[in-house]
């Protein structure tokens, strides 16, 4: 009986080896799934819209005037960036038309 047990755990030892081998090999490389996001988010990748590159611009101006204000006309024009932004891009919207 014992030697028929040591036998099969001879026999499934090479087995149990590889597989735990294997097993870490498919644990380390990416799967493929996570290489086709990959592509796709590269192939994805566009330019920005000109609506895009306009907001941007406006959001750059905007700030650049917000760091050019000092504190007391900041509490004059609106006492946070949130309100002060909408102003000045309705600003520059109204200008620009």
């Amino acid at each position: 009986m014992f030697t028929r047990l040591l036998a099969a755990a001879l026999l499934a030892a090479p087995l149990l080896l590889a597989q735990a081998a294997t097993a870490k090999e498919a644990w380390n490389a990416p799967s493929a799934k996570e290489t086709a996001k990959e592509t796709a988010k590269e192939q994805t990748a566009k330019e920005p819209s000109v609506a895009q590159s306009a907001a941007r611009e406006r959001q750059k101006k905007c700030g650049a005037e917000w760091r050019a204000l000092s504190a007391t006309e900041k509490t004059a024009q609106g006492p946070k960036w949130p309100q002060y932004y909408s102003k000045c891009v309705k600003r520059l919207k109204e200008q620009k038309a």
